[in-house]
Parts: C-alpha cells; structure tokens; sequence
C-alpha cells in the first residue's frame, strides 16, 4: 500500500455486508480481502492516509469495521510484468502449428528474470511467432488474454518478488549451455509435453568436455540435489530425501590423456544437474568457472600447458556442455521426433585442439 518508485496507483473498494457485527479492526479485515500483502503493510497505508471508510480518512489501524462500512484503499502496486518482442536471430531447427524447437546459442539466458530483463530467448521467440507483448499483472492471476503465438500455461512468475516470464517454455538449458530446446505454441502442446518430462520418456543427451578420464568409462549417478547452503546460485548433492532425486547416466565418447568427450543422458532434470554430478565423480566439465572446471585439474601444470589451457578458456569462456539431441513424441499427431545440434564453433574449435595437443 505504501508508494514507491515506478508503481502505479489502484483502487480497492470493500463494502461491509448488513448484519455485520465482528467489529474486527480495519487493519484486519482489510487484510482478509488483499491474499498478497501483510498485515504490516496494511497498516503503513492506513497511517499514510491511503484508506478511506465511508468517505473519511482513517489513520487507525484499530478503527472497527461496522455494518455498511464503504472501504476505499488508495493500493501502490508495481505495473504489470512485460516481455516485448526483440528482433534476436534464432537457429530454428523444426517448426510447425503447435512446437518449434532451437538450437540455443550459449550465452543466451531462456527467459526473463532477475537481472535479464532484456535479450531472452523468449524476447526472440515472440519476435519470431509475430507475438505481441505478454504481460503478467503483479498478483500472478490475469495474465493476457491476447494470443502471442506462444503457450501461456505455467508462464506467469511462482512466487511474490518472482520476475521469470516463461511463455512457451517447457524446459530450460543454463545460460552459457547451448544446444535443443523444445517450445510450446499452445497450451495443449505445453501440457502434453510436459507429462512426456514428467513420465522420463523425452530423450535428452548431451555431450561434455570434462577434465580426467573416468574408469570405469560409463555409468549411472544417481544422488539427491538441492541449493547449496554456502552458496544459492550453486546445486550440490545432498542427503538421501534432503533435496530431488538426480539420474545422469553417461559414456566416453573419447579419451585423451587428461581430458574426455563423455555424452551424458538425463533421465531427471534438475537445476546444472549435468554440471554437478560431473564434479560429484572428479571430473568437472572443462571451463565451468561455478564447479571447478576452469583451472587444471588433471595433468601437469607447467607453464606451456597452463598457457594452453588459458588460451581454451579465452576462446571458450563457459562450460564446455551441449544439449545435442533431443526426442519426444508430437503433441499432436504422435509420431516420435529427434533432432539433432553439432557442436557450436567454441566448444568444437576446443575439441580439436585437445585431439592435436593431448590426444591419447
């Protein structure tokens, strides 16, 4: 109720039904009716003069509603959640009525969130599909009713103080992660495509550059997730039940003395869950500055080979991970689609030279 910057004024009208006979505080009854703000905050616009009971100003949280009452609150509410189209290219590998799927360039954030409010790959894809601007209101419940070429179901923010607009977006890959992403054009799209992650049988593999060679050269991890309680923008593994289950089955592709191509298959998804069962078996993917893959972990650490490794990292400043295939089932007609993402230039210009420095 208070004002601040950039909010925008709205008004909140309570009449009190006959035979009322609580005589509950205004402060209380008020906050009854406002499901997203605190008794606190109520109480600072009743005493900022924000609310009026049949016509006065009261400035007494302890004022006692009575039967008739006319409430008026003067509410300061931050404007609606946008996201406008943006003219970003996008690789669009497949694309019909109800889905598309894009090769994610590393480096581009999915959806808009704190602190990436602009530059989305939900920026490009209304861009792409013609969509207008899609806004969410503050209280998370009316949401646009515009078509925008996208689907809307789960797109709106979770959580009060939540800015992540999702529309159109079933899964997510990390920022600097490129590689296949499935999106949803419709609601009925959206929701069959989730179940087919909520029942395991979307094929997701991916393939990583990771420091050390692991012995044996394929297997299962299989451990709980959670936050990290030294660190919230890290994951970590966790106790049995403390956090979400986590399933990464891997293999090596190829071996070098330090070094390995392993593709790694998903059977959850869960928040850098590659990333960190990666470190959880020694063998952090190679330029992941979060899980200690951006300095020399196997190998000798003379000066020629850390200039060679610093050069890497200059020309791959990121994990070196790739989502490159992906396979689901058509919302809509049934048939089983698969799709697949070479390598980008970086990772792959860094493949190459390990094979003509370090190979086995």
């Amino acid at each position: 109720m208070p004002e601040g910057d950039g909010k925008v004024e709205h008004i909140e009208r309570l009449r009190v039904p006959p035979g009322y006979h609580e005589a509950a505080r205004l402060d209380v009854y008020i906050t009854r009716f406002l499901p997203n703000a605190s008794r606190n905050k109520v109480q600072q616009g009743i005493k900022a003069g924000h609310v009026t009971v049949s016509g006065t100003i009261v400035v007494k949280p302890s004022h006692p509603v009575q039967a008739g009452d006319e409430i008026m609150m003067r509410l300061m509410r931050p404007p609606p959640l946008a996201v406008e189209p943006e003219p970003i290219p996008l690789d669009i590998v497949y694309e019909d009525e109800v889905l598309l799927v894009v090769n994610k360039a590393a480096g581009m954030v999915v959806h808009p969130a704190y602190g990436n409010r602009t530059g989305t790959l939900v920026h490009a894809l209304l861009y792409h599909v013609g969509g207008g601007t899609f806004s969410v209101e503050d209280d998370h419940e009316s949401e646009e009713e515009e078509d925008v070429g996208l689907s809307t179901i789960h797109a709106a923010p979770v959580a009060a103080g939540d800015l992540s607009i999702r529309p159109g977006i079933v899964h997510r890959l990390d920022k600097d992660t490129s590689g296949l992403l499935v999106v949803a054009k419709t609601d009925a799209a959206h929701t069959h495509l989730a179940k087919q992650f909520l029942n395991r049988t979307i094929q997701r593999r991916y393939l990583a550059l990771v420091w050390g060679v692991p012995s044996p050269e394929s297997g299962t991890i299989d451990t709980w997730l959670a936050r990290d309680p030294r660190d919230r923008k890290r994951m970590a593994v966790v106790s049995e039940g403390k956090g979400k289950q986590a399933i990464t089955h891997f293999e090596a592709v190829e071996e070098f003395r330090h070094t390995a191509l392993l593709r790694f298959r998903l059977e959850t998804g869960r928040t850098h869950q590659i990333r960190v069962h990666a470190q959880h078996i020694n063998h952090p993917v190679l330029g992941d500055a979060t899980y200690g893959g951006n300095r020399l972990v196997y190998g000798p650490t003379g000066g020629s080979r850390h200039a060679f490794f610093k050069n890497l990292f200059h020309t791959m400043p990121r994990q070196a991970l790739h989502a490159h295939t992906l396979g689901f089932r058509h919302p809509a007609s049934g048939e089983l689609l698969h799709f697949v993402a070479e390598l980008p230039d970086d990772m792959q210009y860094v493949l190459d030279r390990l094979r003509t420095v370090e190979g086995a």
